[in-house]
């Protein structure tokens, strides 16, 4: 057995019946030179897991919590080949109503909408006044 000192989990969850779900969250583009690390994290997540609880079930994923290309599907060719796109993997709608269940991420984008729009005149304040400084 060999000790390694993984990354921390970003969000950990576990089911009714037991199952452990990891995630890390990514950025919408993340650098194609950091899917090795992000396989690797997602397999020692895993090997740590059943280490500690060989009979655990464990499930660990890359989010990326919206996607840049919608209504295009997410397409970020440095992924493919590195990350189990159908099972490694939730983009936008899918990561959030996996967390949350079905329309979650709709739920989500009325309500970043109506925030939005009440606070639109304090954004905008907060804005000129950090632009007069560049």
């Amino acid at each position: 057995m060999k000790t390694v000192k993984p990354t921390k989990v970003d969000i950990k969850l576990i089911g009714h019946d037991g199952t452990i779900y990891l995630f890390d969250i990514k950025t919408a583009k993340p650098n194609a030179g950091g899917f090795k690390e992000f396989k690797r994290t997602l397999l020692e997540w895993v090997a740590v897991t059943l280490a500690a609880n060989p009979n655990a079930k464990v499930e660990s994923y890359i989010a990326i919590p919206y996607n840049p290309y919608d209504p295009k599907p997410y397409n970020r060719w440095t992924m493919r080949g590195m990350i189990d796109l159908e099972n490694e993997l939730k983009v936008a709608e899918e990561f959030w109503d996996y967390l949350g269940g079905k329309g979650t991420y709709h739920n989500l984008l009325d309500i970043f909408e109506r925030v939005g729009m009440k606070l639109r005149p304090e954004i905008d304040a907060y804005f000129q006044r950090h632009n007069a400084s560049f």
